[in-house]
Order: structure tokens, then C-alpha cells, then sequence
């Protein structure tokens, strides 16, 4: 049973603070843009699915059946499935998917680089992978999430604050293409493509 399944009723509510202040905005500028054959990880309540264009089909995944029940109820523009599975050990073929996207997932994945293994598996040569999640800040932003996790990780019991998930990427084997740092570099959008890897350009925007 996930952690999140007694959360999934309330999960909504309790983000909305975070939605309004900084993450509502970067999920319509990122996820909108996104097309083609779409895997999301850690699709949660479903709250990217009415984000993605009509021109794409999406399957979205999660461990946590009472999450995916509450995204079965968003409207969409575009066909969606839901499959209840770990991001760890995915039931789809190699090279299936365009586009795996993810926000605020590998901040609670156990193995974040299985996790990514199986993202570029998954992935066609050709394809991208594109997050939105809480990381390990810069500067201040370091010091606050090393400082606030031990307590946040007690309390959430999956959730780490101070993960360093681009490097997580890079080392996954992936071309970090573009790295945006928000909130002291707390917040970033990450986008990278399956290959040999490559310089990663970073750049804080607010």
C-alpha cells in the first residue's frame, strides 16, 4: 500500500498553496508543450492531465490506486490511460513512449536511478524526458533544504527535499538539454534527451 493512497482525498487541497505561488504556473508553461506518445511518472491526482494537447495520447502511472482513482476524474483534451505500477519496474516495452514526463515525483522515488533507468528504456532513441520537481537548492537554498529535510523526510516518510536530481539525470545516461531554477534553485524544470550526455545549461529565473 503507498503512503499516498490515505493522502490521495486531501492532496489537492493541501498543494494549493504551492499551485498558486510557484508550481500551477510552471505546469502551464511546461506540459502544455509537450506532445506526441506521453508517459507520465508519478501522475498522482492526475492535476498535468488536462494540461496536454489534443494531438498527443497519455498514460500516466502511479503506485497508487486511490491517487489514480481521483485522476480517472479529470476532463481531458486528450486520451488518457492509467496503469497502476511502480516507475521503478515499468509494464511497457522499450522505446514506447515520445516524451516521459514527471512533477514533483523523484523527490519520492526509493531508487531514483532505476527510476531513470526505466525512463530511458522506455523512451524512443529520438525522445525527451521533461520534469518539473524540488530540488537541492543553490546558495541559501542548499543550506534551508539540507537544514528542513531530516525532519520533512521523518514526517512525509517518502519525500526528500534535498535531492540533486539533475545530476541524477546526467548520470542516467541522459543529455541534460536545459536546466530553469526557480526559488533558489528549490524549484527546477528539467529537460534532457536520451543519448550521450552533454553540457547542462542552467538558468535562474526567479
Amino acid at each position: 500500500m503507498s503512503v499516498f493512497d490515505a493522502l490521495s482525498s486531501v492532496y489537492d487541497r493541501g498543494m494549493r498553496p504551492l499551485e498558486w505561488l510557484v508550481f500551477g504556473r510552471l505546469r502551464r508553461r511546461t506540459f502544455p508543450r509537450v506532445q506526441g506518445t506521453i508517459l507520465e511518472f508519478g501522475v498522482g491526482t492526475g492535476v498535468n492531465l488536462p494540461l496536454y494537447g489534443s494531438g498527443s495520447r497519455v498514460t500516466g502511472c502511479d503506485t497508487s490506486g486511490q491517487m489514480l482513482g481521483w485522476a480517472a476524474r479529470r476532463q481531458t483534451q486528450t486520451p488518457v490511460t492509467l496503469v497502476q505500477a511502480s516507475v521503478q519496474c515499468l509494464p511497457f516495452a522499450d522505446g514506447s513512449f515520445d516524451v516521459v514526463t514527471g512533477s514533483l515525483v523523484f523527490c519520492s522515488i526509493a531508487d531514483p536511478a532505476q527510476g531513470l533507468a526505466e525512463a530511458r528504456r522506455v523512451l524512443d532513441p529520438e525522445g525527451r524526458l521533461v520534469l518539473l520537481e524540488h530540488t537541492r537548492g543553490t546558495g541559501l537554498g542548499a543550506w534551508l533544504t539540507d537544514v528542513l529535510h531530516p525532519v520533512w523526510h521523518a514526517r512525509s516518510r517518502e519525500c526528500h527535499l534535498n535531492r540533486e536530481t539533475v545530476n541524477a539525470v546526467a548520470r542516467a545516461g541522459f543529455d541534460v538539454q536545459r536546466v530553469d531554477l526557480y526559488w533558489l534553485g528549490i524549484v527546477r524544470v528539467i529537460e534532457a534527451t536520451v543519448g550521450l550526455r552533454g553540457a547542462i545549461g542552467e538558468t535562474s529565473l526567479a
